[in-house]
């Protein structure tokens, strides 16, 4: 699958956004070895951060339905940006621990700016549970 192709697909979950506060919807789309693709939307919650972003959606449904870092091959995160839109901190966090390294991100805009980049440029020293004490 092309990238364009993805972020069409990721543009296609802004469509199931529940945005009645900020009314920014923002898609995503995660790309399997298998070609299956999960899409993740953002859903608020008048308590903001109760909130959930597209990016965590798609991951979590993916891991839900028994797929494994390993299977994933691409995420496509759009929003209605005139420029790229950029994960927020949680969403970098857990697509460190969830998605291989070499795995592309595309960042879109609406008007279709696309930025391809990586987990290590979008979190350079990510916390990796290295250093967390073993049970």
């Amino acid at each position: 699958m092309k990238p364009i192709d993805l972020v069409e697909k990721a543009k296609e979950a802004t469509a199931f956004c529940y945005v009645p506060y900020s009314k920014f919807k923002v898609g995503a789309a995660l790309l399997l070895k298998n070609n299956t693709v999960i899409l993740g939307a953002n859903i608020e919650n008048s308590s903001y951060g109760l909130s959930m972003c597209a990016e965590r959606n798609a991951l979590y449904h993916a891991r839900l339905q028994g797929y494994k870092k390993e299977d994933i091959v691409a995420m496509a995160v759009i929003g209605d940006t005139k420029d790229f839109i950029s994960p927020c901190g949680a969403c970098r966090q857990v697509m460190s621990e969830l998605m291989p390294k070499e795995s592309p991100i595309y960042l879109a805009s609406k008007t279709m700016v696309i930025k391809t980049t990586s987990i290590e440029t979008l979190i350079p020293f990510a916390f990796d549970g290295s250093e967390l004490p073993t049970l």
